[in-house]
């Protein structure tokens, strides 16, 4: 045979190889992302999704508001007695503690496999993709920089350790993400503010606080970071869907790793995610703050106090203490000589003129405690930032700058999320749905008659009073889902 058709043959046999490989590797990525989404599925409940289950799972995707939710509304209903040890702690938490009624954690879905799944209903709340990133990012930058008290990263890692060793609480850097999260991006301030010392000088070269080289991470390194791929992009989707880094399944890393390969197979992945909000009790969205906790207060809020008061559990005679502090936050990881506003606790305090019994508790009042709660923990949370932020100044977030970061920077993040994004859209449609059923169900007979039986017998014009309130409610409701519903593409 000629040697020039033998060498023609050899380089397309060669050529052929790797190509088969390539078909074969999609092919098996695609019966392990198949083979999980199949088995995920099977395990949906199919009961009734609207009642509340012994136990309320509170799924917290991060910066999404949900220690808000945390604080403000559920550490107002239960007590701490009913709360499950150590939620945001995968290594020590317990979920077969003794009447365990509450569990808020960042640990994504798979953690339903230490649960009673018959017996468990899921809630959560989901922000637009884009703001959560720009969240993500600033928060990472935010924490990291309370440790630029220390003179050198030597002394802030080695003290973090010792702090960490002697807490008996939950430090940030335990919880997922920002245990991956912060380390990196603490790591990054010490390396730029020592090549600065190296300059001499502390000059910035940018107005721009996304993109302030000689002070933090530009925003579009950070998104563009093999970690921020990882952890940050998609986040939400694979969070609900069960396979985050920190997930419980010990298949999630190679479905994570086909996913991220072949991209056309994250449908597998949003398929299950979508349905499992479809089986959640309650969606909440970012955005649409107010509505949002108005919807948590009446169709969560008020079956926890129902099932509490039938089960007896209020009769432990706790006061919901507004001063208590969180199992789920306790960053002590900085120098004991910093000041109360910059150790970063996550925890609210306010005078316990507001402090209300669980055994009085309706509605109405945990509404009212929520707006005064919510009052003082965002004040606590701007102290915190401004006090952690002076330390890369002028790097300074704000909502005005995320408006003039290059459109180039929001396509990216729009890119890299599109999981995310497909997901948030279908979200608002549930939202939709449950703005429409919580409206609805204000007047059914059920509803109007417990208004008489609460009042011990009134006359008419003292119904109409009552009844005032609930009109208004449904009018708001009713018109605010008609206009949700337009907005929504279905």
């Amino acid at each position: 045979m000629d040697p020039t058709v033998k060498c023609t043959i050899l380089l397309i046999l060669l050529g052929l190889v790797p190509n088969a490989f390539s078909i074969n590797d999609y092919e098996h990525c695609e019966n392990v992302v198949k083979k999980w989404a199949t088995t995920s599925l099977k395990h949906e409940r199919t009961e009734d999704k609207h009642t509340l289950k012994d136990l309320l799972f509170f799924l917290h995707v991060p910066r999404t508001g949900g220690r808000t939710y945390f604080h403000c509304f559920l550490k107002k209903l239960y007590s701490s007695s009913l709360e499950c040890p150590r939620s945001y702690d995968k290594l020590r938490f317990d979920p077969s503690k003794e009447k365990c009624r509450l569990l808020v954690t960042h640990d994504d879905y798979s953690i339903t496999s230490k649960l009673p799944r018959d017996r468990t209903s899921v809630v959560t709340i989901l922000r637009n993709p884009i703001d959560r990133v720009f969240s993500t990012y600033e928060f990472s930058v935010e924490v990291a920089a309370r440790f630029l008290v220390h003179p050198n990263l030597t002394s802030a890692t080695q003290m973090t350790i010792r702090l960490r060793s002697k807490s008996k609480g939950v430090s940030t850097l335990d919880i997922w993400p920002w245990k991956y999260l912060v380390p990196w991006m603490r790591e990054d301030l010490f390396a730029r503010r020592d090549a600065r010392k190296a300059r001499g000088t502390n000059d910035v070269t940018s107005n721009d606080p996304y993109n302030m080289e000689d002070m933090a991470m530009p925003i579009l390194n950070y998104i563009n970071d093999p970690i921020a791929h990882e952890i940050v992009h998609n986040g939400a989707t694979f969070q609900i869907a069960g396979l985050t880094n920190n997930s419980f399944l010990p298949e999630s890393h190679e479905v994570r790793h086909c996913v991220d390969k072949y991209h056309n197979l994250g449908d597998y992945v949003l398929q299950v995610a979508k349905k499992r909000l479809d089986n959640m009790l309650y969606v909440g969205l970012t955005e649409d703050h107010r509505e949002s906790a108005t919807m948590f207060a009446n169709v969560v809020g008020q079956q926890v106090i129902s099932q509490l008061a039938n089960s007896k559990a209020i009769g432990e005679g706790a006061i919901v203490n507004r001063s208590e502090p969180s199992s789920s936050f306790s960053d002590s990881d900085l120098d004991q000589n910093t000041n109360s506003d910059e150790k970063g606790n996550e925890t609210t305090s306010s005078s316990d003129d507001n402090d209300v019994k669980q055994d009085s508790m309706t509605v109405g009042k945990l509404m009212d405690t929520y707006e005064v709660c919510i009052s003082s923990l965002r004040k606590t949370q701007t102290r915190r930032r401004i006090a952690s932020l002076k330390r890369i100044s002028p790097a300074n977030f704000t909502k005005e700058a995320r408006l003039r970061v290059p459109q180039m920077v929001l396509q990216r993040i729009q890119s890299l999320n599109k999981l995310d994004l497909e997901l948030y859209e279908y979200a608002q449609g549930i939202f939709a749905k449950q703005h429409k059923q919580a409206a609805e169900s204000l007047f059914d007979t059920e509803t109007l008659g417990s208004i008489f039986v609460y009042s011990g017998g009134i006359n008419l014009w003292d119904a109409c009073l009552w009844t005032m309130p609930f009109v208004l409610l449904f009018i708001f409701l009713f018109v605010n889902a008609k206009r949700r519903t337009l907005k929504v593409k279905i």
